[in-house]
């Protein structure tokens, strides 16, 4: 049985798919987690509005920005990564960081003129009301 465990001094686990690739290729691109942020987002229909709800912990509201063009409900955003103090030695380093945009088209039942939008405990919600002949 001994022999199915491996017994290394240094174990490396790779939780991230693209770490092996970079840590075997020796790839340097900066800070390769800058541009990985992407929050998860939900997307539903309510009889009064649609609602677009994302996950964005640790984004302030003055990093946000929502638009609505042409139908077209756009949500982008910030999320910046900690200062690294010298001294500091990090043994894992696995959250993400960077700008991230998403676009939504939404159906000309929506009212631009009635888009709410609130950040509260990390979680953007985006409302955007129906047009009253639409409800």
């Amino acid at each position: 049985m001994s022999n199915l465990v491996r017994r290394d001094s240094n174990p490396v686990r790779y939780r991230d798919p693209f770490a092996f690739a970079r840590d075997l290729f020796a790839l340097d691109f900066g800070d390769a987690r800058t541009a990985a942020f992407a929050p998860s987002f939900e997307v539903k229909e309510t009889p009064e509005a649609y609602v677009v709800r994302a996950d964005v912990p640790g984004v302030k509201e003055e990093q946000v920005d929502v638009s609505f063009h042409n139908g077209v409900l756009s949500i982008a955003g910030t999320r910046s990564a900690e200062e690294r103090k010298e001294g500091e030695a990090f043994f894992v380093y696995e959250r993400q960081f960077g700008s991230f945009s998403r676009s939504f088209s939404l159906p000309e039942t929506a009212d631009p003129e009635r888009i709410e939008a609130k950040l509260d405990n990390g979680v953007l919600t985006v409302s955007v009301a129906k047009r009253p002949e639409a409800k």
